[in-house]
């Protein structure tokens, strides 16, 4: 990986493309109006190519929450979303945040708590399909 860029504002074209390569599914919301809101958002970059992103949403206040963590299958495992979360921890705590919380499937519980999250009960409910 060539850099972590904290508020690299990515063009929508490499943010879908991102995005669909990391979920397999075609992006369902305008992220530069998401992005122009977040407290901070983080980008990898290779070869001057977005490889990785994370967003952090926040209350305005002193919570921020970790959103769509998300790394190029290619280049999985080699310790960007480590990098990033870093770096998006330094930044909501910069920038004020006190909490920063996020929510994660099962199968992702060892790499949050080795980014030094701890575990909390939470609840979810879906407003759409």
């Amino acid at each position: 990986m060539d850099s972590i860029v904290i508020d690299p504002f990515p063009s929508a074209d490499d943010l879908n493309k991102l995005w669909l390569e990391a979920w397999s599914t075609p992006p369902s919301h305008d992220f530069q109006n998401i992005l122009s809101r977040s407290l901070a958002h983080i980008g990898a970059y290779v070869d001057q190519g977005l490889v990785g992103f994370v967003n952090v949403a926040w209350d305005g206040g002193v919570h921020a929450f970790i959103l769509d963590t998300g790394v190029s299958p290619r280049l999985r495992r080699q310790g960007i979303a480590t990098r990033m979360i870093q770096e998006a921890r330094q930044a909501a705590r910069d920038r004020g945040a006190v909490w920063l919380h996020v929510d994660f499937e099962p199968h992702l519980i060892s790499f949050y708590r080795g980014c030094g999250f701890a575990p909390t009960e939470a609840g979810l409910v879906r407003l759409r399909w």
